[in-house]
């Protein structure tokens, strides 16, 4: 978790810097989803994401040198340099893509888990998405699709509450999409997004019961992201229902900051013990920053080698 949330703050402050130049969603808040489901998943299970997949990415265990390419828009990126920061993909860790679409990778994941069933190969793939993606066709399709063909995929729902700037009580009658999962006699768990364990604990038994091809699985996550829809940004301007006094709240329930404070005050862990890993990693991250800020931009012939024609 600390990982990811150094990253994702270097990049905030690099994109707010202008010094990576794409649009960058970030989770900043949400770590704990990210870290406590792949937590229970091998290289070889595959993982679809959305707009807003660095934690997911980096949860899996991809190099920060490529991510951090990529983000660059440079030639040893993930995606070639041509993707930047949604259009993320990393086959060696099972990572099989993202995509600003909403919604558009669940039925893929549905594709995954069909091709890992006819196979027997004891995979599982797993579909992260937002409150929003409930919204799109596709989701509802996926969800039948994947419980009549009994298919073993988990469905992640990063429930935070706003789909871009609209809150969910503006979109939908209820706040909770875990409904969606009853309507197709899914079974389903909600969890507390901010704590890891709980969603680690959930997270490994659904994997195991997917492993043995009982079923799909479907997980509502409660979480808030600490910035706006897109850059670094906290959206509290813009006529929406988020002000500084929600961020701040969410804020005091910090996924890190409870993991810490649980280790700490139960003896298995030290401050001192904290500040030496926040160090370790935040050396670790300038580290490959760096190195990615001084690999080579893509060559221009390069522009027409993954263009494909009849």
């Amino acid at each position: 978790m600390l990982l990811i949330r150094k990253v994702e703050l270097k990049i905030a402050n690099l994109a707010k810097n202008k010094i990576i130049n794409t649009p960058v969603h970030l989770s900043v808040g949400q770590e704990a989803i990210a870290v406590g489901i792949s937590e229970n998943l091998t290289k070889t299970d595959q993982v679809l994401g959305n707009h807003r997949s660095h934690s997911h990415i980096l949860a899996k265990g991809t190099d920060l040198n490529y991510f951090f390419a990529e983000c660059y828009g440079k030639s040893k990126g993930l995606s070639g340099g041509f993707g930047g920061s949604m259009h993320l993909i990393d086959n060696s860790i099972g990572f099989k893509g993202s995509v600003p679409i909403v919604g558009a990778t669940i039925p893929i994941a549905c594709g995954y888990a069909l091709a890992n069933k006819l196979q027997s190969n004891n995979n599982i793939s797993v579909a992260f998405f937002g409150d929003g993606a409930c919204e799109e066709g596709v989701f509802h399709e996926s969800l039948n699709l994947a419980r009549i063909n009994n298919l073993p995929i988990i469905f992640i729902v990063e429930n935070n509450l706003f789909s871009s700037h609209m809150h969910i009580s503006q979109r939908q009658p209820k706040s909770s999409t875990a409904r969606f999962a009853y309507a197709n006699d899914i079974e389903y768990k909600v969890v507390d997004g901010n704590n890891i364990l709980d969603v680690a604990d959930i997270a490994s038994k659904y994997v195991d019961l997917s492993r043995q091809q009982k079923g799909p699985f479907f997980i509502e996550a409660i979480t808030y992201r600490w910035f706006g829809h897109v850059d670094w940004r906290e959206d509290i301007d813009v006529g929406i229902e988020r002000s500084k006094e929600d961020i701040n709240l969410w804020r005091s329930r910090d996924p890190i900051n409870r993991l810490k404070s649980s280790m700490i005050n139960n003896n298995i862990w030290s401050i001192e013990e904290h500040y030496d890993l926040e160090k370790e990693i935040r050396q670790m991250v300038n580290k490959y920053w760096e190195i990615a800020l001084k690999d080579p931009l893509p060559e221009k012939k390069s522009l027409i080698e993954d263009v494909y024609s009849s």
